[in-house]
């Protein structure tokens, strides 16, 4: 995602990040490369010359701290603009009626469907709402309807749809007053999308709304599509004015155009994200996590809020009493493994660690968890509380139990070694902090 534009930014900020001031001639030189950027991520062109235009002065005007480069100001300058064209903070959703009523919408294609699933499920695990109604009201695309209860069922969810019905706003209708009856406190409408634009599209999205009249109606863009999904969403605010904004396809290979450009177009914010096909894949969209992906940054907001819904509390307390008493072994290195795991690909999260976002991760192997798994667990329960020594015969017993080599089993003990070394330098989380360079996040 976003990786050609993420280099065009790297290559600009390691031209100017070592500049102990910036004088009109190399700021000139910097900003014409932002714009050019910009433009070849497919961004509007009337947004790069607006994000242009708030650079530039502000860049060329500020003071420099002692702290800081001219050439790292000026990144921070970039950095904050960028955000803010998104619209600096996060937007949440308002939904203050029971039943809340959310209503979604796009074109053919972006997702839509998936969507309306997977934010259903983000919101029940939440505790937002504890009983969502999925409403089947696209019965323009063959087998949407199927698929909306297939993904309700995924995610323990209830799916409604009238078998054979080819009025959508029957349906709407009816769902609505399902959903008092039963005790459903959202609600959330997948309409129909087309392949582009048309009028008959356009007046059944408003007849629906007049029906059902939703706390929020959002539109969802599939981000690969750039300037054209910002001239879809444009016209689709004009036609039915949406409350928001959700980009889907952002795993894929989105230039960055979309992220960018909708929120200024639009003037309604972005609030949500989509980066992969699983329901679970949903994102709170942040403006400055996005700037920090886009500027090669890393995602440490993403990060930790990861690491705080998928880790269980009481077992990071645990480690942290491990870390503290110095007394790690080879099963707390394998509960370490597993809440990697729970985490998603190593992949993924290579690409949301600060400096690491230019890395190339084509040749990572995923399986190496699983190995390295499989060799401890080829251990005895002795050998895993590290009571006794990995000597070359047990060694060579291990990487037979486990279908491994021995060099690999010789590995696994030195990361284990080099981890315990390191704790047993740590004994107390203040120094672990410090050495780490600050606060470290375990809950």
């Amino acid at each position: 995602m976003l990786d050609s534009l993420t280099q065009k930014f790297q290559g600009i900020f390691a031209r100017v990040s070592g500049k102990s001031r910036m004088t009109e001639k190399n700021l000139s030189a910097a900003v014409h490369e932002v714009r050019q950027a910009l433009l070849e991520a497919d961004v509007n062109h009337q947004v790069v010359k607006a994000l242009i235009e708030r650079i530039k002065p502000k860049a060329l005007g500020k003071k420099v701290m002692r702290s800081v480069t001219a050439g790292q100001q000026f990144i921070k300058v970039v950095h904050e603009e960028i955000a803010n064209f998104m619209g600096g903070d996060e937007a949440h959703l308002v939904v203050n009626h029971r039943p809340g009523v959310i209503m979604v919408c796009g074109l053919q294609g972006s997702g839509k469907t998936t969507f309306v699933a997977k934010l259903g499920n983000y919101l029940k695990k939440k505790g937002r709402f504890s009983n969502p109604l999925l409403v089947a009201c696209d019965l323009q695309r063959p087998a949407a309807v199927d698929q909306l209860k297939t993904l309700a069922e995924q995610c323990s969810l209830q799916p409604y749809a009238i078998e054979g019905e080819k009025d959508p706003l029957k349906v709407a209708k009816s769902a609505i007053d399902h959903a008092k009856a039963n005790g459903n406190d959202l609600v959330i409408i997948d309409t129909a999308g087309r392949l582009q634009i048309d009028e008959e599209l356009m007046k059944q999205l408003k007849n629906i709304k007049e029906i059902v009249q939703p706390e929020e109606l959002l539109f969802v863009a599939n981000a690969s599509l750039g300037q054209d999904a910002v001239n879809v969403a444009k016209e689709f605010h004009s036609s039915v004015s949406i409350t928001g904004t959700v980009l889907t396809m952002l795993d894929g290979s989105s230039r960055g155009g979309a992220a960018l450009s909708i929120r200024h177009v639009t003037g309604r914010p972005l609030k949500f994200e989509g980066v992969g096909e699983k329901i679970e894949d949903i994102l709170l969209f942040n403006p400055t996590s996005m700037a920090d992906r886009i500027l090669g940054m890393g995602d440490t907001i993403n990060l930790v809020r990861k690491a705080e819904e998928l880790i269980d509390k009481d077992e990071m307390a645990d480690m942290e009493e491990k870390v503290k008493k110095a007394s790690f072994t080879y099963n707390d290195l394998l509960k370490q493994f597993s809440m990697i795991k729970k985490m998603g690909s190593m992949k993924s999260l290579m690409g949301m660690m600060p400096g690491m976002s230019g890395v190339d991760t084509s040749k990572l192997d995923e399986k190496q968890f699983l190995h390295m798994e499989a060799i401890i667990l080829s251990m005895t329960p002795r050998e895993r509380k590290g009571l006794d020594p990995l000597e070359v015969p047990r060694r060579r017993r291990i990487a037979k139990g486990a279908g491994r080599d021995f060099e690999e089993v010789n590995r696994l003990v030195k990361m284990y070694t080099q981890s315990k070394d390191f704790l047993r330098k740590s004994p107390n989380r203040k120094k672990l902090e410090k050495m780490m360079g600050g606060k470290t996040q375990w809950r």
